[in-house]
């Protein structure tokens, strides 16, 4: 049975597992919203690292919820208020009438786990968190994976279409045919 909860100090050795220790979430730890330009630029695996786990361990809002399946961690998702992610704030991707909103912004679920459902779960996990803390409006940048033949698992980052629309979100707008803003209403 697959429990998803907020990632909290005592999970960060989970978190980091998730996150394996190659290709882009082992590169990322969920830090690409979080900085923009210059700051993004010189950014290092261990400093991304160092982020997220201060973000985990010392934040005052957990930065996501953790996806455990008997006990082995297997899925993580990142959440948090708009202005948590400043480069979701400056995209014309995001682009919302709800300023207050707390945004979806990625998921991981490493190799083996796949195609099991864990991106919904955690979806799920996610609006729990947010509401939680209070959010009345959770979004995402959904990716439409009905406009490409095939699309890489590295491409699917920020989420499937059909996993939002299964977890209750609607459609708000596209910037393109690829990238589509969703919302669910909490309040």
């Amino acid at each position: 049975m697959v429990d998803v909860r907020a990632a909290g100090p005592d999970s960060w050795a989970d978190v980091a597992a998730v996150m394996g220790k190659r290709g882009d979430p082992a590169r990322c730890f969920c830090q690409y919203f979080r900085r923009r330009g210059k700051e993004w630029d010189t950014a290092t695996r261990e400093s991304n690292r160092r982020a997220l786990r201060n973000q985990v361990c010392h934040g005052d809002i957990p930065p996501g919820v953790l996806a455990h399946d008997d006990g082995a961690p297997v899925g993580w998702c990142a959440v948090s208020p708009r202005t948590s992610y400043p480069r979701v704030v400056a995209s014309p991707n995001w682009r919302t009438d709800q300023p207050d909103a707390w945004v979806i912004t990625c998921f991981v679920v490493p190799v083996g786990h796949r195609r099991q459902g864990l991106a919904g779960e955690l979806a799920l996990g996610a609006v729990d968190l947010a509401q939680s803390y209070g959010a009345q409006t959770v979004e995402g940048c959904a990716v439409d994976t009905s406009i490409a033949d095939r699309m890489s698992s590295a491409d699917l980052y920020r989420g499937p279409l059909s996993v939002f629309l299964s977890a209750g979100f609607t459609e708000v707008s596209r910037t393109n045919p690829r990238w589509v803003l969703v919302r669910k209403q909490l309040g």
